[in-house]
């Protein structure tokens, strides 16, 4: 873009929860930043704790939205006189919220990001969704239905990857294991429909022995730097979605596990080739056989599982980083497009 920008962030920051490292948000600001321009964010959940609310009726959070946060808000964008508003779709922000925003910033392009795969289960957020000039997801395809039915502008945006933090640790031997996973089983959830694989496969791994397993089954999380130690004391990361059908749809643990150097077995869905090539960044596979004979395979081949691994961790580092992501959507922005492997089938 011709000169530095303001940019203004709404959302929750996840600063006081073990996601800490992990939000887009995070990785979002350091791109622009590294690019020359000017960030601001305003946690609009931070913002009903400063103002001394608790959030347990919904009466209270409605009366506080309106008649402070809401009133902080438009303060402070008016204060900040923004080029760019992108927001992070937060709990308890709706179309009322956007559209106070946009008076305050008349001239701002407003743009939104999810990463979430049924917006419609999320109060507000399609209507909030539906006042912005663009949402961008990192999925295509019919995930992004709700959003189309309801005039939304969307743009495909992969996940950001952050080399700074992200890449392969050397790691005692608490971390060391033969398969990683990272995440809920979310078996028949009413909310979040999960297909019989990714419970079937997760079932199996969590009776092998060195396979390490976090966030389900009872399991505790992994949390912080120790989650990037777990993903580098990995042989393989298994890389598997609630669904698998939706063009380009990957969860962040893909990303992750790919930067932090471990070789990805992922569930293929498609148009995945298009950001890593089967064979070479990635093995992928399609049923709990093929995952089960390509885990073997990879256990009993060091060598070219390094090699995969290696290729994958460079990929990422090199395609999916901050600043690259930034520059795609400064230029999403300014052109109505960008230029990259995958654009020409959007």
């Amino acid at each position: 873009m011709s000169k530095a920008k303001r940019i203004f962030f709404v959302a929750d920051t996840k600063d006081f929860t073990d996601k800490l490292l992990l939000p887009g948000l995070r990785r979002q600001v350091k791109g622009f930043i590294r690019l020359g321009h000017d960030t601001q964010v305003f946690d609009y959940r931070g913002a009903f704790r400063q103002a001394g609310f608790i959030m347990t009726r919904k009466w209270a959070r409605r009366l506080c939205q309106s008649y402070i946060v809401n009133k902080l808000l438009v303060k402070q964008i008016k204060n900040y006189n923004p080029d760019i508003v992108n927001i992070d779709f937060p709990n308890y922000l709706d179309a009322e919220t956007v559209l106070l925003m946009r008076q305050a910033a008349p001239n701002a392009f407003f743009i939104g990001s999810d990463g979430d795969l049924w917006p419609e289960h999320h109060r507000y957020r399609v209507g909030a969704a539906a006042e912005l000039d663009l949402v961008v997801t990192p999925y295509e395809g019919k995930g992004l239905d709700t959003y189309k039915d309801a005039g939304v502008h969307c743009a495909f945006m992969p996940n950001i990857c952050d080399p700074d933090i992200e890449y392969r640790y050397e790691v005692g031997d608490k971390w060391k294991s033969d398969i990683l996973f990272t995440g809920q089983t979310r078996y028949k959830h009413k909310r979040y429909p999960t297909e019989d694989l990714r419970y079937n496969l997760l079932t199996r791994l969590a009776g092998m022995k060195n396979c390490a397993l976090y966030g389900c089954f009872g399991r505790p999380k992994v949390e912080g730097i120790d989650y990037l130690y777990a993903i580098s004391g990995a042989r393989i990361g298994l890389s598997i979605n609630a669904a698998n059908d939706i063009k380009f749809c990957h969860s962040n643990r893909l990303i992750n596990y790919l930067a932090c150097g471990t070789c990805v077995l992922a569930k293929r869905v498609p148009g995945s080739d298009l950001l890593f090539r089967d064979g070479v960044h990635l093995r992928c596979f399609d049923t709990a056989e093929e995952f089960f004979d390509l885990a073997n395979w990879y256990l009993n081949h060091g060598d070219e599982r390094i090699k995969i691994a290696n290729a994958g961790m460079q990929r990422t580092h090199a395609e999916f980083n901050c600043e690259k992501i930034a520059k795609y959507t400064l230029d999403l922005i300014e052109t109505g497009t960008y230029n990259a492997p995958w654009t020409e089938t959007l």
